[in-house]
């Protein structure tokens, strides 16, 4: 489905614009992606967002919607075919919970390990490989997070698993051996095409965090 009106504001390393990809990649909408430069930010991005001044930005008919689950939610609700959400309300409150779960603890605990050091790097991976147990256990035995269809959490999830090299390799753990149903589930979320396409290779996320950390002098 094409629709000229739709430009992605984005900037390739960030989980968060990954989501909105796969989010407009699973309902087949065609758009226009526009790279940032976080370092010098664009009129655009800081006319479309001036209050975090952050991507993504999705910008339908020329009118702005930020922050990544609420354009995922914008994108569900104006393309209805092939729903993200549950129907059911209770099932929906619950696959947002874990959407708010995975925003405060999954992002900064990625982070927080492949760019820490020490001490502090040995806390960072447990408390991130306790929130990942966590969301394991959520997941439990299902194909998905909703069941046997991919939807919203997995959306939500899933480009984090992009990092996962990097984790591993800075913060010298396994994931796999730590949460084995947890990377089963993200290898099939990747025999998607609407997952392989939105996510960049792993390598390319571990060049880019090399340089991150050299840039800011993290080596």
């Amino acid at each position: 489905m094409a629709d000229s009106n739709v430009v992605l504001l984005d900037f390739w390393p960030s989980s968060y614009g990954m989501r909105v990809k796969i989010a407009l990649a699973e309902k087949g909408i065609s758009y226009e992606c526009k790279q940032e430069d976080l370092e010098a930010k664009s009129s655009l991005l800081l006319e479309m967002n001036p209050v975090h001044k952050m991507i993504p930005v999705l910008i339908h008919n020329e009118k702005p919607i930020c922050e990544s689950l609420n354009i995922v939610e914008y994108i569900d609700e104006t393309w209805k075919h092939k729903s993200l959400l549950p129907s059911d309300p209770y099932k929906r409150s619950q696959a947002r919970f874990w959407g708010d779960y995975i925003d405060k603890n999954i992002y900064n605990g990625v982070k927080r390990v492949w760019t820490g050091k020490g001490k502090k790097q040995e806390e960072w991976k447990k408390e991130l490989i306790e929130c990942l147990k966590r969301v394991e256990d959520e997941l439990g035995d299902k194909a998905y997070f909703g069941g046997e269809e991919f939807g919203y959490v997995d959306v939500a999830l899933v480009p984090f698993t992009s990092w996962f090299y990097t984790v591993e390799t800075f913060g010298k753990l396994s994931i796999e051996d730590e949460c084995p149903k947890l990377v089963a589930w993200a290898k099939r979320c990747m025999l998607k095409e609407t997952v392989a396409s939105s996510l960049p290779h792993h390598q390319q996320i571990y060049a880019f965090a090399l340089q991150y950390k050299h840039r800011h002098g993290l080596q």
